[in-house]
């Protein structure tokens, strides 16, 4: 009985080593790839035309903006989480100019259908947690969950660097966006609070007219757009305009046409340069962004 109890004394050892082995592997993270290019692709999901299309449009914007923004694909990150794994990556390739901070990685763990959008300090203002999300929920994952993932990861990119630019996101579907939509109604507010406040002046007189008109009219608004802000604006315009008797309306209209006004904004096309080394320039990154899965 003793040689046979030392056998499975030996044997129990021998296996409770390969599986602690087994279990100490699992739980190394694991390796930070190399900082190769702007798009860093572990698992062939991108062929080389669409790796070299992304890498050209991230380095115009780079030049153009100085914000450094990259791509990583990775099979899986692992019995880490992603968020725990692109903290190690950003802070290996300090994305971002030194002091700025003005990085923005966005990393796949495809096999886990798992993604990240990781923000340096400098961007948190812009690209913060709530946008990160939006930008993954309402632009990437649908077209992951087709198995679109260049389309993903291009449209991914786009709304980052337009966020980064200035350029907020559109609102989801169902909601108006009064900067947008409303704009487009300032005129035809405008004309009627010249004749709402031209009859309430005349039935009520200043004061009262104008406080009339304000009301009316932001009733108005609120009813027809149910833009709360945009009701608000037009009752204050209402009272004004009121108040002054109609005398600005000439002074608006010329103002207008000398062209001050774009509710669209305006910003200037990517240029395109050629290519280069690329290396991360120092910045750092405190943990802002969002994940999702598809």
């Amino acid at each position: 009985m003793r040689p046979y109890a030392e056998k499975n004394l030996c044997f129990s050892l021998f296996f409770g080593l390969i599986l602690c082995a087994l279990f100490a592997r699992a739980q190394t993270p694991i390796k930070v790839p190399d900082l190769t290019g702007r798009i860093v692709d572990l698992t062939a999901t991108l062929d080389s035309s669409q790796q070299q299309t992304l890498e050209q449009r991230l380095q115009a914007f780079e030049q153009e903006k100085g914000t450094q923004m990259t791509v990583l694909i990775v099979p899986a990150t692992g019995a880490e989480p992603i968020e725990q794994f692109s903290m190690r990556v950003a802070e290996q390739w300090q994305l971002g100019r030194k002091k700025i901070d003005d990085g923005a990685i966005l990393v796949i763990a495809k096999n886990e259908r798992k993604l990240r959008i990781e923000v340096g300090y400098g961007l948190e203002g812009a690209l913060n947690d709530a946008v990160s999300k939006r930008i993954i929920d309402e632009v990437i994952v649908p077209a992951f969950q087709r198995n679109d993932f260049y389309g993903g990861i291009s449209a991914g990119i786009d709304a980052m660097m337009r966020v980064v630019a200035g350029e907020p996101l559109p609102e989801p579907a169902g909601k108006e966006d009064w900067q947008v939509s409303g704009a487009g109604l300032l005129p035809l507010i405008f004309f009627a609070a010249l004749v709402v406040g031209g009859l309430m002046r005349a039935l009520l007189g200043r004061v009262k007219g104008a406080l009339a008109a304000s009301g009316l009219l932001g009733l108005g608004v609120w009813l027809l757009s149910g833009i709360g802000l945009l009701a608000f604006f037009s009752a204050v315009m209402g009272l004004v305009i009121t108040l002054a008797g109609g005398r600005m309306g000439s002074g608006w209209q010329a103002g207008r046409r000398q062209g001050g006004f774009n509710p669209s904004g305006d910003f200037d096309g990517l240029r395109h340069h050629g290519w280069g080394d690329f290396r991360g320039g120092g910045g750092g990154f405190g943990g802002g962004g969002a994940s999702g899965k598809w």
